[in-house]
């Protein structure tokens, strides 16, 4: 006969089991819902969008940005995605796919940089801004990431961006690492990947630019950064900040190797 205690032992085995159980069946229920939307992403209009405003002749000049360098040269777009941010010689500045976009507008099309800049997400130019990058990014989904690490800038700007990634500050003494720096971390059903070094294909800075069901909106990687501050209780940053770009060098550099999905679709 089985005594009394060995089944009482059992018992709270099993239940010492269940959220355990109950969290990868979570999981796996989030991976799912976003493979039945990836049929649909409503990114491929946005997409499209993009690339309509690459060849349309806009701005005071009335002239296209096909002549736009990313850092492949005038025009191309084809793997410029998954080896930014970047040092660009003529701006003498690091740059990150969106500011390099307004830097083209401002110098190519006449639009005026600092205006751009100062624009809500979502609104006018800067709703343009993020519809190019979409396009800009597609064109690079499936590349692996390369960033360059060869200019003294690009050294400094990761060790810049590894410094923020743990700061700690804000009301909640939150920093980037606490959500993104240890295993096993979760938000409500998802799962949180390290980002202090390569997370996977398609997974962190490999999924952004990528379009928020929640909201309906399509989403940068600096309203994805911005939006990070936020939830730390930091005051938001500037559009384009060396604190963003710094950030984004520093995540993209860890990424290395990773093949890009974006746009991808988020909950």
């Amino acid at each position: 006969m089985i005594k009394t205690s060995t089944l009482a032992f059992a018992a709270a085995l099993a239940l010492s089991a269940m959220p355990v159980l109950a969290q990868k069946s979570a999981s796996q229920g989030i991976d799912e819902y976003r493979a039945m939307l990836q049929d649909g992403n409503p990114a491929d209009l946005f997409e499209a969008k993009g690339e309509d405003l690459w060849k349309k002749n806009r701005g005071p000049k009335n002239v296209s940005l096909e002549k736009c360098d990313l850092g492949k040269g005038p025009g191309v777009v084809k793997g410029v995605f998954v080896e930014l941010p970047r040092y660009f010689a003529d701006t003498q500045r690091m740059q990150d796919l969106e500011s390099r976009l307004v830097t083209c507008m401002e110098n190519l099309q006449g639009f005026n940089a600092a205006e751009i800049s100062k624009t809500p997400f979502g609104r006018d130019e800067m709703a343009n801004v993020t519809a190019l990058a979409t396009w800009i990014a597609a064109e690079s989904k499936g590349l692996k990431f390369n960033l360059s690490q060869s200019h003294q800038q690009e050294k400094n700007f990761y060790e810049v961006g590894k410094r923020l990634f743990f700061q700690r500050g804000g009301s909640h003494d939150f920093s980037c690492a606490s959500c993104h720096g240890e295993e096993g971390k979760r938000i409500r059903l998802q799962d949180l990947p390290i980002l202090t070094k390569n997370p996977g294909d398609g997974v962190g800075f490999a999924a952004w630019p990528a379009y928020r069901v929640s909201n309906g909106q399509m989403w940068s990687m600096q309203l994805r950064l911005n939006d990070c501050y936020r939830q730390q209780r930091f005051p938001y940053p500037g559009f384009a900040s060396d604190a963003t770009v710094a950030l984004s060098t520093y995540l993209g550099v860890n990424a290395k190797g990773a093949a890009s999905i974006a746009p991808a679709i988020k909950r």
